[in-house]
């Protein structure tokens, strides 16, 4: 991890571990993410010319989809690198914590407890 954050203060202590293991894939992340600039344009402007609305919700879906690709490409690499660097370290429980709060808010369910079973 490269960047220290105020919500997750053990991004600052990995800092000197390792970096974001993302960064191998970011030419990847980057041209999606205009792809999906390109959406939301599209989108935009099917609004402003008051065209079908199933048309907009197909292309919404089409958005969504594109956006909950690129979060898995994502929660992988940061599975495969920062979690597995983590692990190696002997500080797993943390960052598993972490993405299984993070994918259960991504699917809309509530929180576990702080403690674990």
């Amino acid at each position: 991890m490269t960047t220290p954050d105020a919500q997750n203060p053990h991004h600052a202590d990995a800092a000197d571990h390792f970096r974001h293991s993302y960064t191998r894939d970011k030419a990847q992340l980057v041209r999606r993410l205009a792809r999906i600039e390109g959406q939301v344009r599209g989108i935009t402007r099917m609004i402003e010319r008051e065209e079908y609305c199933v048309d907009i919700l197909q292309q919404t879906s089409a958005l969504r989809a594109a956006v909950d690709s690129l979060a898995v490409l994502v929660l992988e690499d940061h599975v495969q690198g920062c979690v597995r660097t983590a692990a190696a370290n002997g500080d797993a429980d943390r960052y598993v914590d972490e993405v299984v709060d993070v994918v259960r808010r991504t699917l809309g369910r509530p929180l576990r407890s702080a403690t674990r079973p």
